[in-house]
C-alpha cells in the first residue's frame, strides 16, 4: 500500500502541471527526481517505490495518495454543518480522538524553494511578509489580489503521540489555486504573483487560521488546499525543513453551491461535474482524515476547519 500510494504522487504531480498549458512534460526520471525530493522519501520507502514500480512496468503510476502508518486514537466523529471532521472534540473544545493526517505530495506548485518558476527558484518561504493571516493579495514586489467567495481556515495541529494534545509553537504553510484553477509564481497569466500563499504559527490551542477565498477546481482535481508543517516559524524558510505535506479537501455539495452561483467560477463547475473523490490521482484512497467541516454561504463567506494529527 505505501508503494502504491507514493506511486499516486507522482501521477498527480503531472495531473497537476498538465493544466497549465506553459508545463512541459519532463518524464519519468525528472518525475521520479521531483518526487524524491519533495516526498523526501528514506532509504528504505524509495526502494521500495523502485521495486514497485519494477513490477507494474509502464503503466499510468504515480499519484498522490498515502497515509502515514502512525495513528492516535481513531476517528469517532465528525464536526461541522457539512463535511466529516478529523478529530472528536469535548464542550470544552478539547480534542479527544485523532488519527496521522496522510502525508501527500506537494505538487508541482509549492513556491517551497523545491523547484524552479518562470522566474528563477520559486520560495516565497524566503519573502518578508510570508507570515501572515490574509493571503489575498501578493507580498514583496507583487501587488495583484486574488477575487473569489470568502474563506477561513483553521486548522488545528494536534499530537497523536500525546493524547491529541494541541502542538504549540509549529508553522503552517498554507497555499492554493485561485479561482481560475491557477498558482501563483507559476501559471501563466500570475508567474509575476505571490498571492494565496502564507504561513501561520499554531497558539497555545494549536490552531492558526487563514483568510482566503474559495479555491476554484481545475482539470484532473478535486478542490482541495495544500499545507505542509514545520517545526517552528524559524525553520519555515524552505522545503528541507518540513515535517510534513498533506492536502485538505472541501465538501462536494457546498463545492457545487460555490461554482454554480457565484461569479468568476464557470471553468471550475464544467471541471468540477467531470470528477468524483474516487476518480481524483490522490483523494481516491479516502478523505477520512482530509475533509474540513465547512459552514456559511457565498454572500457571508465561509468557514472551514480541519484538525490535523502528527505523531510529534
Amino acid at each position: 500500500m505505501t508503494t502504491y500510494r507514493h506511486a499516486k504522487s507522482l501521477t498527480a504531480a503531472r495531473h497537476h502541471a498538465s493544466h497549465d498549458l506553459h508545463d512541459h512534460d519532463l518524464g519519468l526520471a525528472h518525475d521520479l527526481d521531483v518526487l524524491a525530493r519533495q516526498q523526501q522519501l528514506p532509504r528504505r520507502r524509495a526502494l521500495g517505490l523502485l521495486a514497485g514500480l519494477a513490477g507494474v512496468g509502464s503503466l499510468g503510476l504515480i499519484g498522490c495518495g498515502g497515509g502515514g502508518s502512525d495513528t492516535g486514537t481513531s476517528v469517532t466523529g465528525s464536526t461541522g454543518s457539512s463535511g466529516s471532521g478529523t478529530g472528536t472534540t469535548t464542550g470544552t473544545g478539547t480534542v479527544t480522538s485523532c488519527s496521522v493526517i496522510p502525508e501527500e505530495t506537494a505538487g508541482p506548485y509549492p513556491g517551497d524553494g523545491s523547484n524552479s518558476a518562470a522566474n528563477g527558484v520559486a520560495n516565497v518561504l524566503a519573502l518578508s511578509g510570508v507570515v501572515r493571516s490574509d493571503l489575498r493579495t501578493s507580498i514583496g514586489s507583487a501587488s495583484g489580489t486574488a477575487d473569489g467567495v470568502a474563506l477561513t481556515v483553521t486548522l488545528r495541529l494536534v499530537n497523536t503521540g500525546n493524547s491529541c494534545a494541541d502542538l504549540s509553537g509549529y508553522a503552517i504553510y498554507l497555499w492554493h489555486c485561485d479561482r481560475l484553477g491557477r498558482y501563483s509564481m507559476y501559471s501563466s497569466g500570475v508567474t509575476a504573483e505571490n498571492y494565496l500563499r502564507g504561513v501561520q504559527v499554531t497558539g497555545s490551542d494549536g490552531t492558526v487560521s487563514f483568510t482566503t477565498i474559495f479555491p476554484g477546481c481545475y482539470a484532473g482535481r478535486m478542490p482541495h488546499m495544500h499545507f505542509e508543517i514545520y517545526r517552528s516559524a524559524s525553520t519555515a524558510t524552505s522545503y528541507t525543513q518540513k515535517l510534513k505535506t498533506s492536502q485538505l479537501a472541501l465538501p462536494t455539495d457546498v463545492c457545487s453551491t460555490v461554482y454554480t452561483s457565484a461569479s468568476g467560477y464557470t471553468s471550475s463547475l464544467t471541471n468540477f461535474n467531470q470528477m468524483s473523490f474516487a476518480t481524483d490521482n490522490v483523494f481516491s484512497d479516502g478523505v477520512t482524515t482530509q475533509m474540513a467541516s465547512v459552514s456559511g454561504s457565498v454572500a457571508a463567506g465561509y468557514a472551514a476547519s480541519l484538525v490535523v494529527g502528527i505523531a510529534a
